[in-house]
């Protein structure tokens, strides 16, 4: 298998913080970064209330991460490239013998 790996990510991790009001502020704080290859996958437009956002499904392919490492990748993360995010819904193994990692993400942009 050859994989391309040619774009530079930064995997954010989502944490919570007291405001100082009773409530929670949150912020997210990188974990490590990945060499990735990502492609689109077919997207779709939705409608919310007053607005339209453009979903679009990616497919991120990394280098594998040890299991127990803050730096592996999983759902409720996310990646970021400059000023793009790409929220994870799920990790897998990408083949057999476990050297890759295939994550599904969505960008979302509201539109």
């Amino acid at each position: 298998m050859t994989v391309r790996l040619s774009r530079k990510l930064v995997l954010e991790e989502r944490q919570n913080a007291s405001d100082g009001a009773g409530g929670l502020v949150g912020s997210w704080i990188p974990l490590g970064t990945h060499w990735a290859s990502v492609v689109p996958r077919t997207g779709r437009l939705e409608r919310g209330d007053g607005y339209a956002r453009s979903r679009v499904p990616y497919e991120v392919m990394i280098r594998s991460v040890p299991v127990d490492s803050s730096s592996r990748p999983k759902a409720g993360q996310r990646f970021r490239e400059g000023t793009r995010l790409f929220k994870i819904r799920s990790v897998s193994d990408a083949t057999s013998d476990a050297r890759f990692l295939i994550c599904r993400v969505d960008e979302e942009v509201v539109a």
